[in-house]
């Protein structure tokens, strides 16, 4: 959005004629508010080869334990894998019903507002940027592929795009 003209259209990210309620796989990255580094500190070790740690601050333990409670709260969304980076989160998510409408299968969106929210109000003020970013996985290689980036991503944090 153009931060002189707050009516300017926005860019649309999503894919216009994409089900987001269907079944399938979704890689998900919703950063913090001015990618403040409120969520985690990365260290690297001292030792070669040692992975380095993601130790969580407050927040990041509250965005944890919400990112724990998606599939209490939405029992057809599966989250198969997360990192929570000092001023992002990564997840990968599946959405799955057996019959792809027994039960209500929330949309994509709807999933991360709530998990926003949720954080939001354990915290007692906003940390998120309006938006998120998503990718629909479409092949086990892109599967692979964004677990592989979600598990190396600390590895690479002073690379990454939200570095700040």
């Amino acid at each position: 959005m153009d931060k002189d003209n707050p009516r300017a259209e926005r860019k649309q990210i999503r894919l216009t004629e994409f089900d987001y309620n269907s079944n399938g796989a979704y890689f998900i990255t919703i950063c913090t508010k001015d990618r403040k580094p409120l969520l985690s500190k990365i260290s690297v070790g001292t030792t070669i080869g040692r992975p380095p740690d993601v130790v969580l601050t407050q927040y990041g333990r509250i965005v944890e334990e919400s990112i724990h409670q998606i599939n209490n709260v939405y029992p057809p969304v599966h989250v198969d894998h997360y990192v929570i980076m000092p001023n992002h989160i990564h997840l990968l998510l599946f959405l799955y019903c057996d019959d792809g409408r027994a039960m209500l299968v929330p949309t994509i969106s709807r999933v991360i507002q709530h998990l926003k929210g949720t954080v939001t109000k354990r915290i007692g003020q906003p940390i998120w940027q309006s938006r998120f970013y998503d990718h629909v996985i479409r092949s086990e290689r892109d599967y692979r592929d964004i677990y592989d980036y979600i598990d190396n991503n600390p590895a690479h944090w002073v690379q990454d795009k939200y570095y700040q």
